[in-house]
């Protein structure tokens, strides 16, 4: 029986044991709110290392104090968030995994409330007023999010001063000891937003046509990829589509994909959606087709995510060649020794297994 997802995967100076990853999954855990990893970010990130895990992304990490989406976020703007994240990183180093960090900022969708939170149902997924802790919200265009604040029209000074807080964030990343970057321009975050015509009405050098919309991505990415070492992987997650007629679609994000590719980016972390409230079909690898579309129409290694919920299904994925790892969200917040569990399953016999955890499996 073939094996594909222990198949080891090299990207630049990297090789990451094996294609089971873990994605960016918000905690919303940091209740001092000054952007600091705490104890909970060290056991909640290790577990998924010491459960065999190829690689790990830490959360959708802000890289200013307003790209956040809530106070509760990590932040990567200053030296004592990215030594707090050191200690993350040694730990998921000694289990033999690799960790990344995803940069972003969450533009029009900065400000709310945390997915769980003491405020009540009612609030959830709606802004904080400025008199209760909220702060303005930033934006390619005045456009609000359904049932967000008004966000104020980025300056040409702001898109400068976002670009170089991406750029900041990326050197702390690399003395905390981070393997890769992930840039964070998917789920209606600043980065989509400025990727979308359903966001971003400008007339300037960032808006209209798809490569002048594309423009701020692009730029950020040439910026960090200057600032990292060459062997450092870069990866993009990208929405590949807005699931609205009007919006991003997956042909856009085909074009983007080729763009970042020709400026150093290693893989395309696919997901959808998060820009505007659509009809979406959900269902067991409902994603899937888009990282195979990004994949095989822009030659570059795809990451394919979205209810991937069982062994068999994991390992279909990569041996159909629709994408070169998958990401596991939901299944591994249920069980984050699912790597173990799927060698079990697919009779592996060179699992990861940490040897205290060795009669378990013999």
């Amino acid at each position: 029986m073939s094996q594909k997802l222990f198949e080891p995967l090299t990207l630049r100076g990297v090789e990451f044991r094996n294609r089971i990853w873990v994605p960016p999954m918000c905690q919303y855990a940091v209740e001092k709110h000054d952007g600091v990893a705490t104890d909970w970010h060290l056991v909640h990130l290790g577990s998924f290392a010491r459960g065999g895990a190829g690689a790990i992304i830490v959360e959708a990490t802000a890289v200013s104090p307003e790209g956040r989406i809530s106070a509760k976020d990590l932040g990567l703007w200053n030296d004592e968030q990215a030594t707090a994240l050191a200690r993350i990183v040694l730990f998921v180093h000694s289990q033999g995994a690799a960790i990344g960090i995803q940069l972003a900022h969450a533009g029009r969708k900065a400000s709310v409330w945390p997915a769980w939170n003491e405020q009540g149902a009612e609030r959830r997924h709606t802004s904080v007023p400025l008199d209760e802790g909220g702060w303005e919200t930033i934006g390619p265009s005045a456009l609000a999010y359904d049932g967000y604040a008004r966000p104020r029209e980025a300056s040409l000074a702001d898109i400068e001063q976002i670009e170089q807080s991406f750029v900041d964030a990326s050197r702390r990343a690399m003395s905390a000891g981070f393997d890769f970057i992930e840039i964070h321009a998917a789920h209606g975050y600043l980065l989509h937003e400025f990727l979308s015509p359903l966001s971003n009405a400008r007339t300037d050098e960032f808006g209209g046509s798809l490569e002048n919309r594309a423009r701020l991505l692009l730029r950020i990415v040439q910026s960090v990829r200057r600032e990292i070492e060459e062997d450092v992987p870069l990866l993009v997650r990208l929405s590949a589509t807005d699931w609205l007629e009007d919006g991003l679609s997956i042909d856009d994000t085909v074009q983007i994909a080729s763009w970042l590719r020709e400026q150093g980016v290693d893989l395309i972390d696919v997901s959808s959606g998060g820009n505007a409230p659509a009809p979406i079909k959900v269902g067991p690898g409902y994603q899937v087709p888009f990282a195979a579309a990004v994949r095989q129409r822009s030659s570059i290694p795809t990451a394919a995510v979205g209810l991937i919920l069982d062994p068999g299904q994991a390992e279909q994925i990569l041996l159909t060649g629709q994408a070169d790892v998958v990401l596991l969200g939901r299944e591994v917040l249920r069980d984050p020794n699912f790597p173990l569990r799927a060698a079990r399953e697919l009779r592996y016999k060179h699992a990861p297994v940490p040897l205290p955890y060795l009669r378990a499996y013999a």
